[in-house]
Order: C-alpha cells, then sequence, then structure tokens
C-alpha cells in the first residue's frame, strides 16, 4: 500500500477591476501595478475575474494600455495564462482567468448568465499540480440574490456532470454573496470553505463584506488572510483574497 505525504498548494482570487480605477477623465491605469503585485503573492493558482480581453475605447484613452490580452499580461515569467470571455461589450469583451504555475491540461467555459442585463461565466481548467489532475473553477456570480441562487445551482449540475466525485477541486471568485447561502448550496457537491474573521474583501478603501471566497474538495484548507494597506486598496475595488490548502498526494 502506497504512503501518501501533503503538498501546500497556494491559491489566490482577485476581482481586478479590469485594470482601471474610478470613472470618466480621472481614472487611471492599475494593469501595471496588478501585474507587479501578482507576482508577489509566489501563488500556484491565481484566479482572475473582470480580465479585459481587449477594450478599443481604453486602448485609445490611456498611452500605456498593455498590447497583450490582461491575463496574459498579468501572468508572471514561467505561469500559464487561460482566459474565456464572460461578456462582450460595445468596446471590447472581459471574462476570467487563471494563472498556474503547474501545466494546463484542458479548460473550457459555460455560459452562467441569468438575463441579459448581466453576462457572466465559468472557467473550468484542469492543472496537473504535485502529480495529481486539479480541477479549477473561476466564477463570477450575479448581482441579484435570486440570480446568484439560481447561477449556484447550475454550478453544483455542472461539477456532478463534469468533474468525478473523487477528483480534488477549488472553486475560486467573486461570487458577490456574503451569507449563508454558498455553504448550503455548494455543500450538495460536497464542497467546503474555511471562514475566518478579517477576510471582508469589498469595498477595498474600507472592507466590510467578503465576497470573494476559495471553495474546495479534496484538499484541506489551512490558511485565509486578505492583504490590506498599500498598494492594495488602490489597485481595484476589491482586495484579494490569499488561501492556503494541503493535498495529499502518492508518495
Amino acid at each position: 500500500m502506497k504512503s501518501q505525504k501533503s503538498a501546500s498548494v497556494r491559491v489566490v482570487t482577485y476581482n481586478i477591476h479590469k485594470g482601471v480605477r474610478g470613472v470618466g477623465a480621472g481614472r487611471r491605469l492599475e494593469i501595471h501595478n496588478l501585474g507587479h503585485a501578482i507576482a508577489r503573492f509566489g501563488a500556484d493558482l491565481v484566479c482572475l475575474q473582470e480580465v479585459r480581453k481587449l477594450h478599443r475605447g481604453e486602448e485609445k484613452f490611456f498611452a500605456h494600455w498593455p498590447n497583450a490580452p490582461q491575463a496574459d499580461f498579468l501572468a508572471p515569467e514561467g505561469y500559464t495564462a487561460v482566459y474565456r470571455t464572460n461578456a462582450i461589450t460595445k468596446h471590447g469583451e472581459h471574462g476570467n482567468a487563471l494563472l498556474s504555475r503547474w501545466p494546463v491540461l484542458a479548460h473550457r467555459h459555460e455560459d452562467m448568465s441569468d438575463h441579459r442585463f448581466e453576462q457572466r461565466g465559468l472557467l473550468h481548467s484542469e492543472v496537473t499540480l504535485h502529480e495529481q489532475t486539479v480541477h479549477v473553477l473561476v466564477v463570477h456570480l450575479g448581482l441579484l440574490r435570486a440570480s446568484r441562487v439560481r447561477q449556484l445551482q447550475q454550478l453544483c449540475r455542472y461539477i456532478e456532470r463534469e468533474i468525478a466525485p473523487d477528483a480534488p477541486l477549488l472553486v475560486a471568485g467573486d461570487f458577490n454573496e456574503w451569507g449563508t447561502v454558498l455553504e448550503r448550496e455548494l455543500e450538495v457537491v460536497g464542497l467546503s470553505t474555511l471562514r475566518k474573521a478579517g477576510c471582508a474583501t469589498f469595498p477595498s478603501r474600507l472592507p466590510l463584506l467578503q465576497l470573494d471566497h476559495v471553495f474546495s474538495r479534496g484538499l484541506r484548507a489551512l490558511r485565509l488572510e486578505v492583504p490590506r494597506g498599500a498598494p492594495w486598496a488602490k489597485l481595484s475595488d476589491h482586495l484579494p483574497l490569499v488561501a492556503e490548502f494541503e493535498l495529499l498526494r502518492p508518495s
């Protein structure tokens, strides 16, 4: 019988607000500072929401708008960037992304839009992590409570349909939800999360609510933290959430 030993997994989820802070003529470009900040995490997996693939208006407005799509631009050296579009707008498109230090085997997307006023989606990647295949779902749920409940139920159906029940699974993102409805809906498919005081992520300047979460199945949650202070309060309207896990793997 093979013995098992554990390996640590560091996961970050972060809504980057399309790399721009503010509105109108006074808005400022933060995508370059976000790139430096993300590199400092040293994370195994970085799950991003509100990531621009392109935006023709912002490209004209900002002199230093990156030439590459934001997911590719933000990926630290040696990372693989995976991006799929959730929303197509008049001037461009944006969606979810995964930046992985580990090989990505496959990825796919599912539309989770609940009504015509909000375009939402799910990014599913399969990653070889410490010699095991780990499924990683990046989500961004809607602003309306009723929509979120239906999207959570859709998420559970997707997991039951696409992912084996014994496969390690991480679900991370901006759930736009701070109540117990998340645990209640996601425990149906065996997902759990670590709750800890002081992990509010929104709004970044005066965080009151934890809208960002990481759920797991087949990994043991160890720690949860939210970086605060400069520069985090200025980079996005959300703060990043950093989670540490233990993954059992064959010796």
